[in-house]
C-alpha cells in the first residue's frame, strides 16, 4: 500500500492549523487511559495541550498501574473505539492523527479503517516498549501494527531498542544499525519518515535521529540523565503531533518536540514510589533554580539532558 503522506522532502504540515475562527489546531489521540497521569491519554493531553494544539482523545483501553510498572491492560471492543472516534470527526476538524497503545488487533484494524478515510491527515504513530505484556498478545499486537497502522504512517517514532527488536529481527551485523537501517526497515511497510530516539554513544551522551531510508533529516545530541521516567514516549509523539498540526514544518517540529521533552525531564517530578513523571507543564511552575540530573531508562526513551530552552507558542501561533 502507498503512503498518502510520502513527500521526497521533510514538508509534512497540517493544511489548516486552526479553524475559521482561530482556534488551536485539533489532534486527534488513539491511547489507553492511564491512571498514573504518567503516559497514555494523559500524557497526550498534557503534551499536546501544553505545546499549543486542542487534543481530541479516544480512549483504546485502560491500564492498571502505578507509577513504576503496568500490571495489566483493559481493551475497549473496536466499535466503541471507531465510534467516539467518527462521532468527533464528524464535528470537528482533525489536522493530524496520532496513535499510542490500542490494546489489541481489533483496535487497530478500525484505527487502520479511520486513518484510509482520513488519508489526507498526517498520521503519527508510537510503539512504546510492551515487554510488561505476554509474548503471545506483544507478536499479534506488533504483527497488526506492522500490517495494518504502517502503512498510513508518515513519522514513526520509537526507541531505538524497541524498533530495531520489531523491525529488525533478524540483523546480524557486528554494528548496531542506525537510524536510516530503521527507517528503511519501516520504509518497507509504507513509512516515509521514523524518528529512533535513545540511540547509545560514547560518553553517557545519546542521538535521537529523524531519517529516511535516503538521509538523516536532522539529529539531536544529549547526555543522559540518572533517573528512570515513565511516559516520555508518548509526551515526545504528542507533542511532534501536535506542533506539526499547528503549522511547523517535520524538522523544526521534530526538534522542538525534543527540545520540549527535555525540559519536561529536566522538571520531572517522582509523585508515588515508583518512576519519575514528565511534567509536560513545566513552564507554568515558577522556577526554583533546581537542575537535578534524571535519565529515562525504561525501554521506551531515554530522556535528555542539556537542551536549548523552550518557550510556549500562543495557541494562535502557525510555526
Amino acid at each position: 500500500m502507498t503512503n498518502p503522506n510520502s513527500p521526497s522532502q521533510p514538508t509534512v504540515t497540517a493544511d489548516e492549523a486552526s479553524d475559521d475562527a482561530g482556534g488551536p489546531a485539533c489532534v486527534m489521540v488513539f491511547n489507553a487511559s492511564d491512571p498514573s497521569g504518567a503516559g497514555g491519554l494523559s500524557a497526550d493531553v498534557g503534551a499536546i495541550a501544553s505545546v499549543g494544539a486542542h487534543a481530541l482523545p479516544v480512549v483504546t483501553g485502560a491500564y492498571a498501574r502505578d507509577t513504576a510498572e503496568i500490571f495489566e491492560h483493559f481493551s475497549f471492543d473496536e466499535e466503541a473505539v471507531a465510534e467516539q472516534a467518527r462521532t468527533i470527526l464528524e464535528d470537528v476538524p482533525v489536522q493530524v492523527i496520532k496513535v499510542g497503545f490500542a490494546g489489541n488487533p481489533e483496535v487497530l484494524s478500525a484505527i487502520a479503517e479511520i486513518a484510509t478515510d482520513y488519508a489526507d491527515l498526517p498520521l503519527i504513530a508510537y510503539m512504546p516498549n510492551l515487554s510488561w505484556w505476554d509474548e503471545s498478545q506483544i507478536d499479534l499486537y506488533l504483527d497488526a501494527f506492522r500490517e495494518l497502522v504502517l502503512p498510513q504512517t508518515t513519522v514513526l517514532v520509537g526507541n531505538h531498542s524497541t524498533l530495531w527488536r520489531w523491525l529488525l529481527p533478524d540483523w546480524s551485523s557486528d554494528r548496531s544499525p542506525g537510524a536510516r537501517d530503521i527507517a528503511k526497515a519501516a520504509s518497507s511497510f509504507g513509512v516515509p519518515y521514523t524518528l529512533v530516539t535513545g540511540i547509545p554513544l560514547p560518553d553517557q551522551f545519546i542521538d535521537n535521529v529523524l531519517a529516511t531510508p535516503q538521509a538523516v533529516i536532522c539529529s539531536e545530541k544529549f547526555e543522559r540523565f540518572e533517573a528512570v521516567f515513565s511516559g516520555a514516549g508518548d509526551t515526545l509523539s504528542a507533542a511532534l503531533a501536535a506542533l506539526i498540526a499547528s503549522g511547523s514544518d517535520l524538522p523544526g517540529a521534530a526538534t522542538e518536540a525534543l527540545s520540549y521533552l527535555d525540559r519536561c525531564l529536566d522538571g520531572g517530578f517522582r509523585p508515588g514510589m515508583g518512576n519519575v513523571v514528565p511534567d509536560r507543564l513545566f513552564w507554568a511552575q515558577p522556577d526554583t533554580g533546581d537542575d537535578e540530573d534524571e535519565d529515562e531508562d525504561d525501554g521506551t526513551d531515554d530522556g535528555h539532558h542539556g537542551l536549548h530552552g523552550f518557550e510556549m507558542p500562543p495557541h494562535d501561533t502557525k510555526h
